[in-house]
């Protein structure tokens, strides 16, 4: 919720904002876009993925369970890391979220813009569903390798890796180029799946959104 209501619900005015309010968005105009508000997500909800990923990771920790609840989770890493234990990994997470919003935002703009323009599909569900399949499978090929940093370097213990940066450079040397794919096709499956049930909803929310703003604006 927290993620999504920045990246996804200002995308559109961040848009608009950087095209002075034209109807015609550059591609670069979008990338700044999606780019600031993913950058903006991560700034207020860093802490609820630090906390996700602690408590994903504790199912496999040999000794038991860390964290007892999720307030619980908080308040350990606040006592034990500081609160800057709360925001590690910030800057690996920009980077994935930039990349990620452009991806999936952009990526999605430029399909459905390309299918109406070429006047293969109207503007309804099923190129809505065209658009975000091809918006997913080309999130994950171009995150994945964020993610799978993202995600080692958060669950690293402390003082393992120096920075992403380093992180990422041991992957390398270590596990060879492969290993910033693990888990491509369930990552696949989650981006798309991921992206149909979103887009297709916000789409039709937006349409009713709009459609009862008209009719109370014109009720007669």
């Amino acid at each position: 919720m927290s993620f999504a209501s920045v990246r996804i619900g200002l995308y559109d005015s961040v848009k608009q904002f950087y095209t002075k309010g034209s109807e015609h968005a550059s591609i670069g105009s979008r990338l700044l876009a999606g780019s600031t508000t993913g950058a903006l997500a991560v700034a207020v909800a860093q802490p609820t993925d630090v906390v996700k990923v602690r408590f994903q990771a504790q199912a496999r920790a040999v000794g038991g369970r860390r964290y007892q609840s999720t307030v619980d989770a908080y308040k350990t890493i606040a006592r034990e890391e500081g609160f800057r234990g709360l925001w590690k990994g910030t800057s690996p997470n920009i980077a994935r979220n930039a990349i990620v919003n452009c991806a999936e935002l952009v990526t999605y703009d430029l399909i459905k813009d390309t299918l109406l323009k070429a006047n293969l599909m109207t503007d309804d569900l099923p190129c809505h569903f065209t658009s975000a399949f091809g918006a997913g499978f080309c999130t994950t090929v171009i995150a994945s390798p964020v993610d799978v940093v993202k995600t080692r370097y958060m669950n690293s213990a402390l003082g393992q890796y120096s920075s992403a940066g380093h992180c990422a450079i041991t992957m390398l040397q270590k596990e060879g180029p492969q290993a910033f794919y693990k888990g491509f096709m369930p990552s696949f499956l989650r981006l798309g799946s991921w992206n149909v049930v979103m887009f297709v909803t916000y789409e039709q929310l937006k349409r009713a959104l709009m459609a009862a703003c008209t009719s109370q604006e014109a009720p007669f």
